[in-house]
């Protein structure tokens, strides 16, 4: 049953949407301010796909979490507000076409419940016993903590909008997010079609100068949904913390063990490393 992919898939949709009843319900029950409500439901809808994961011994079932959660949750506070205006449909048109393009590319390298990320396995055999504690804190309340921080200014703007040229700016930054994370995902799924020896590097498009320009992207889409907080509530400069820790994480986190993974097995990845930028899709000869 787990190796049937359709199967696997209608599993992993019926324990998100148990997820999001019990994410909603202890929302409701949390009396609160609104960011202490959200937490709540987040950590409940985590720990349900944590249990799950569990349950079907496979750890990648969180994996859409992080793109799945915020299409759910802005959207239902949102129709809460009785005063929304056009710059909560940009942020929501953004954060919306972010995570359902994301949950595409998931669904599309996703093949069944039989297999787990290289990551998870790597941890795993890593920590052996203790490996349950570590997927829940380290792979699943980790990353679920960092969305939440990234979505903090999105939630605040919900409360009080506003449609000025910062919300386009920020729009423009998660459109432009948006943009290199689609080129690059559909650049990498061509490569990976005609290219079967796996020791082979992408060294076309944007990855032709950068190595996760993918990455890049997901790092902007926050700073932009921020910036469009920022065109109604300036004075909330502090929730900068959220995409802040996320353009971390990715740098002293997913980065490094991401091309660690990748010179264990890549022709020439240290003359790669050298030729090429982290992150930004530009030739090393300029501003050098």
């Amino acid at each position: 049953m787990k190796s049937n992919s359709w199967i696997s898939f209608a599993i992993i949709a019926i324990i998100y949407g148990i997820a999001a009843f019990f994410g909603i319900f202890v929302y409701n029950q949390t009396d609160s301010s609104i960011f202490i409500k959200v937490l709540a439901g987040d950590a409940a809808a985590t720990v349900t796909v944590y249990l799950f994961s569990l349950l079907f011994k496979n750890t990648s079932i969180y994996d859409p979490y992080w793109s799945v959660a915020p299409i759910i949750i802005l959207p239902l506070l949102a129709l809460q507000s009785s005063d929304s205006g056009l710059g909560t449909v940009l942020m929501l048109t953004a954060v919306t076409t972010w995570g359902v393009r994301l949950t595409y590319n998931w669904a599309k390298t996703f093949k069944n419940l039989n297999i787990q990320d290289w990551r998870y396995d790597m941890l795993e055999q890593k920590s052996g016993k203790l490996f349950p504690l570590v997927s829940f804190l380290g792979i699943q309340i980790f990353p679920t903590v960092v969305v939440f921080l990234c979505m903090l200014p999105a939630i605040s703007f919900l409360q009080d909008d506003a449609f000025n040229y910062l919300t386009l700016v920020g729009f423009a930054i998660c459109f432009l997010a948006i943009l290199l994370q689609g080129i690059s995902d559909f650049e990498m799924h061509e490569f990976r079609k005609r290219t079967h020896d796996k020791t082979m590097i992408m060294r076309e498009g944007l990855w032709k100068n950068c190595r996760h320009p993918n990455y890049l992207g997901e790092i902007l889409m926050w700073w932009g949904v921020f910036i469009i907080m920022m065109s109604s509530q300036p004075s909330k400069y502090y929730l900068a913390a959220g995409p802040l820790v996320n353009t971390l994480m990715f740098l002293f986190i997913s980065i490094p063990m991401a091309e660690k993974r990748l010179a264990s097995y890549k022709k020439n990845f240290d003359e790669y490393v050298k030729e090429t930028r982290k992150l930004i899709p530009l030739p090393k000869s300029l501003f050098k």
